[in-house]
Parts: structure tokens; sequence; C-alpha cells
């Protein structure tokens, strides 16, 4: 887990991780929320709609902006103000997911960053774009 501190930030700086999207995830998510629509639990519903299988949860994908700021960009002195996003492809099984933020702005009087958010496939195709705003506490 990175600890920067304020100080230690700068546009234009980057930190990305890894993530593999299994079964155990959609299900997991599934009892935490009760969202039991057939597009993210039934393989044969999802197939008639034209996917090759479960579709994961879009919130899942999103889900990972949390390890992104409270793991790696700032760390442990996150405290996220805002996000916005956008999905642009859908994530199945099997997937794996590279989660970028880029520091595209510093707010020194407040101690705030503006994060631009991409996730991608292993294809290299952008599945989620987006922004945050996080004080560094």
């Amino acid at each position: 887990m990175n600890n920067y501190t304020f100080d230690e930030l700068n546009v234009g700086m980057t930190e990305s991780f890894k993530v593999l999207i299994t079964e155990a995830m959609l299900d997991a998510f599934k009892g935490i929320t009760g969202d039991v629509n057939p597009l993210h639990n039934d393989e044969e519903f999802a197939k008639a709609k034209g996917h090759p299988g479960r579709v994961a949860y879009g919130m899942l994908t999103a889900s990972f902006l949390s390890t992104l700021a409270g793991v790696y960009i700032p760390g442990e002195r996150s405290l996220i103000q805002q996000v916005e996003t956008k999905f642009a492809k859908p994530v199945y099984i099997g997937d794996e997911l590279t989660v970028t933020g880029e520091i595209t702005e510093l707010v020194e009087s407040v101690q705030r960053l503006e994060l631009k958010v991409t996730i991608t496939n292993q294809d290299g195709k952008k599945v989620l774009r987006g922004t945050m705003g996080i004080l560094v506490v």
C-alpha cells in the first residue's frame, strides 16, 4: 500500500494494477447487492442476448477504482470525494483488467487531486473511463 503525501504527488504521475475477473467475484457481488439480473447470473440468458457468457456487473468493474485510490494513488491517505465513470465495453469472467490512474490536477489549497482513470481488458480495449476527485488527508 502506498502512503503518498500531497507534496510527493505531481501532475502526470501514474499508478496501475491488474485484476482477473472471476465467477466468485460476480457471485459475491450478487450476494452483497442483491442484484439478480440474469445478464450477470445466467450464462444461457447472457448468450441469448449476444454475449459470450455472463456479463460482469459494471459497478463491480468500477469498484476497483476504490482500490486504485485507497491502495495505489495516493494510497492510505485517500478520501474519495467524487467519481464519474463511463462504461465503454462489457467485461466478462476471465477478463484480466488493468486499472490505471493518472494525476491531471493538484489543488494545493485543499490538498485534492484529480485523477483520470481507465480500465482496459487483456486486449487493450477500454472498458471504463472516467475521473476521480480525491482528498489527501
